[in-house]
């Protein structure tokens, strides 16, 4: 059974560093599942460079099936899934703003249950916490909070580890067991 830790901060709170620094430290194969969208020239640069940042590692760009990478990893490999918030977006886009809390809770129990039973060592989940700001002014804004909100709660449930990164600095919100790295 493969161990989840869940990250989660805001935007720019360092989720994906700690992340890659946190993997980093384990033995096994390194994958880097992208969820991010090449959607214009600003973003694909925004993408080669985090390429570049991570040296050793195969990304595996994957917009809305995560389940089904889950389903072919090399045993004993070290994921790093970044992140859950840009998957919701993906979901959302691709059901033309249809997609309800219910689909979301059972998509986000299917991932979690596909992590758990896959052949990886680790998978680190990152993901944006949305729900400490302002109440979004738009309908699509306040869906997405929520919809976020639904999978970040099944997912950190599942998880055997979750840390809170606030400008840099982690909070451990479940402990390490005691035999992990």
């Amino acid at each position: 059974m493969a161990r989840m830790i869940f990250i989660s901060g805001g935007c720019r709170s360092g989720k994906s560093k700690f992340a890659l620094e946190q993997a980093g430290k384990e033995e096994g194969e390194k994958i880097f599942l992208a969820t991010c969208p090449n959607i214009d020239e600003e973003m694909n640069s925004r993408i080669e460079r985090h390429k570049q940042e991570r040296k050793g590692w195969r990304t595996i760009e994957e917009e809305i099936e995560l389940s089904q990478i889950f389903s072919d990893l090399p045993p004993g490999s070290v994921i790093i899934l970044d992140c859950l918030s840009l998957w919701i977006n993906n979901l959302m886009y691709r059901s033309s703003g249809s997609l309800t809390q219910d689909e979301v809770q059972a998509l986000s129990l299917n991932l979690a249950n596909s992590i758990q039973a896959s052949n990886a060592k680790s998978v680190f989940i990152v993901t944006n916490e949305v729900g400490m700001g302002l109440v979004p002014e738009n309908r699509e804004g306040r869906t997405f909070r929520d919809l976020l909100g639904i999978c970040n709660q099944a997912i950190a449930l599942s998880s055997q580890e979750a840390y809170f990164l606030v400008s840099g600095l982690s909070i451990s919100l479940k402990p390490k067991p005691e035999n992990a790295i």
